[in-house]
């Protein structure tokens, strides 16, 4: 049986967030857990929808905190499937930061996840092909295979010679 096949737009999902006083640290600004703890709950909303499966997180690439997100702030989280593999997805979030009162808002964060299906016993299950549809999706798209290759790497579980995807940054 062939698997079936979605777009980056099927798994996309939008979630936001008003800024509270127990979200915030002693600054007034967001605590990074916190905006972790959202960025990890709508990329695995959309990890989900793309597998209908249950899903677990299996990495989250370079989350940087440049601008603080204040009290009051609404964040709002954009998530999408860039990739599938066999079990495994690559899903992109953007996080943007609006100060509704003073009419300001801005991107604040984004970051890489990557998601395992897994059946109720907790073992991997194939996911379906992700078909990217614009230019901006199929760019993604083509770089999941170099970063998931980067990611395998780095945590030791794929040797540099093997990331053909690569060989350019390991090559001596």
């Amino acid at each position: 049986m062939a698997k079936k096949r979605k777009t980056c737009s099927d798994s996309r999902v939008t979630m936001t967030e008003l800024v509270l006083p127990n979200d915030t640290n002693t600054l007034n600004n967001l605590m990074g857990g916190r905006l972790m703890h959202w960025m990890d709950v709508v990329s695995a909303i959309a990890a989900q929808k793309h597998s209908n499966r249950i899903v677990v997180t299996a990495s989250a690439d370079n989350i940087s905190f440049r601008n603080p997100i204040q009290l009051g702030d609404v964040v709002t989280l954009e998530a999408k499937v860039t990739r599938a593999f066999s079990s495994s997805m690559e899903v992109y979030v953007e996080v943007y930061a609006e100060n509704i009162p003073s009419g300001t808002r801005f991107k604040s964060h984004s970051a890489f996840f990557t998601f395992v299906a897994v059946d109720q016993g907790g073992r991997p299950i194939d996911v379906p092909e992700l078909v990217p549809e614009t230019d901006e999706e199929k760019e993604m798209f083509a770089g999941a295979l170099r970063r998931r290759q980067l990611r395998l790497v780095l945590a030791k579980r794929m040797k540099p010679e093997e990331a053909t995807e690569l060989k350019s940054i390991f090559d001596e």
